[in-house]
């Protein structure tokens, strides 16, 4: 069997663990609101109208953070129309996503399942139709105390108390031709730079993201976050990243790698967003908010209730169905994130249900999680304290896209006696053993040790199958002499948690 090395010290710290790393999304955008997380009929809905099933996975996934509106939506959007009593709300066509918008559910809706969920709001705010004046007014209705029109209107429609909402996106993924409002660089660098600025006017001490390439194959990557940042950097904090992944081509080597190409990302950004802080000789840094990520497979995803020039309400959109092997590179994405911790401020899994989804709903029926909700749930719960660099000795596999790449891809956590390490094995037919010298810690004992992994790397969980894929205990794990050792079987995700008695 090949075997591969890891090397652990407490000393080597990459940054504290950042909760905003268990982020998600959740979009108006086929059914993530309504029937996923919204949907008054249903058997377990709450006085609000709340999913109570969908709220209790999301507080299994363990989603620190919930970013809303969208994505593409919110350039078309009007938040106004989604507050105040719900028989009076307009129904509007969404052009995003070539649907109708009903407005049931809106910003205090939204407010309200974040209190229920126990997560952070993440705001954002359209510069695609709209612009300036738009983002103060959402602002003010949503942030003031009282005594102000927007304000007091807030106060008429529940909400005495003001939602504080810190953490906005100024606008979604400007830099593509499909996006309403689409912008050049400077085009958008300058609105953002306005925006950040007046809305600074009203709380100084926001946190602002600034839109950066919606993925690393745009043309304009690279020059675009130059640009934008020579625009706005010392009015903004962060700087978007977006990424997706598939095996569209059939190419599961390649596949099992995406994180190779997140790692790249994240680096390429850091750097650019340096380099114009140099240029303007700024002492703030940027970091990034890795926004959107996921799996996600293009065309065969692209499901629909019936003929794509219809205009329905919540019509099915990209419901991808996920399987194991979608599920470890899910568990890799995450490693990538949490090494760069240094750097990746917040990041959401894109979305939360039905759409991209690790919680899938029918409408009147059940829910359930798919493969890839367990890495995320795993992780969320055992990360802890500081992000450790990881020295990693590893046999290769050999991709298409990325030439030679480790077969195995670690990262670990560790606070107050308490580690945990999350692995992967990118092999497609081999396990591989690791050994893990924890000798420098105080850890004398395992806790747990769960593996993500089938014989049928193809397995999925359906609503009949709800439990077809489900975390396993892995019984190779053994703790000697300061040496953590583990079998990883082919294309599998592990998590391994230990502790000093």
């Amino acid at each position: 069997m090949p075997s591969a090395s890891l090397v652990l010290d407490p000393a080597f710290v990459v940054a504290p663990v950042n909760r905003r790393t268990f982020g998600s999304f959740v979009e108006h955008m086929g059914r993530c609101v309504y029937t996923g997380i919204y949907e008054p009929d249903h058997a377990t809905a709450d006085e609000d109208g709340f999913r109570k099933d969908v709220l209790e996975l999301t507080r299994e996934l363990g989603v620190s953070l919930v970013r809303y509106p969208g994505g593409n939506f919110v350039s078309g959007y009007r938040w106004e129309d989604g507050v105040g009593p719900r028989d009076q709300r307009p129904r509007r066509l969404e052009l995003a996503w070539h649907s109708i918008e009903t407005n049931q559910f809106g910003l205090d809706e939204f407010m309200h399942w974040c209190a229920k969920a126990g997560v952070e709001p993440m705001m954002a705010v359209n510069l695609g139709s709209r612009g300036v004046q738009e983002a103060l007014d959402l602002q003010e209705y949503a942030n003031h105390p009282g005594g102000t029109a927007l304000s007091d209107l807030r106060v008429q429609h529940g909400a005495s108390t003001p939602y504080g909402l810190k953490l906005w996106c100024l606008g979604n993924e400007m830099d593509g031709p499909w996006q309403i409002g689409h912008k050049t660089a400077s085009e958008y660098g300058r609105i953002a730079a306005e925006t950040a600025r007046a809305m600074r006017m009203i709380e100084p001490d926001l946190e602002l993201v600034a839109c950066g390439s919606s993925n690393s194959g745009m043309p304009t990557f690279g020059s675009w976050e130059r640009d934008v940042l020579r625009e706005c950097y010392d009015l903004v904090d962060h700087i978007s990243c977006h990424a997706y992944y598939g095996d569209d081509a059939g190419d599961p080597a390649s596949f099992l790698a995406s994180a190779v190409d997140m790692d790249r990302f994240i680096d390429s950004v850091v750097a650019t967003a340096d380099h114009v802080g140099a240029e303007l000789k700024s002492r703030k840094r940027i970091d990034i908010s890795f926004d959107e990520w996921n799996v996600w497979y293009g065309d065969r995803s692209r499901r629909t209730d019936g003929p794509g020039d219809q205009w329905e309400v919540a019509p099915r959109r990209i419901e991808d169905e996920y399987n194991v092997t979608d599920a470890v590179v899910v568990g890799n994405l995450l490693i990538s994130l949490l090494r760069h911790s240094d750097r990746v401020a917040v990041a959401c899994l894109a979305q939360l249900a039905n759409v991209i989804a690790p919680i899938m709903t029918e409408p009147g029926g059940p829910a359930w999680r798919q493969p890839i909700f367990h890495p995320f749930a795993i992780t969320s719960r055992l990360a802890a304290g500081s992000v450790l660099r990881v020295e990693t000795s590893s046999p290769t596999v050999d991709t298409e896209k990325f030439g030679e790449v480790a077969a195995v891809d670690a990262v670990a956590t560790y606070d107050d006696g308490k580690l945990a390490v999350f692995l992967v094995n990118r092999s497609l037919d081999e396990s591989i053993e690791v050994t893990v010298d924890i000798s420098r810690t105080p850890v004398t004992g395992v806790l747990e040790a769960l593996s993500v992994y089938d014989d049928d790397r193809l397995a999925v969980n359906t609503a009949n199958q709800p439990d077809r894929v489900v975390p396993r205990q892995n019984e190779s794990v053994r703790l000697e002499n300061g040496l953590l050792t583990v079998t990883l079987p082919p294309v599998s995700w592990t998590a391994l948690s230990a502790s000093r008695d």
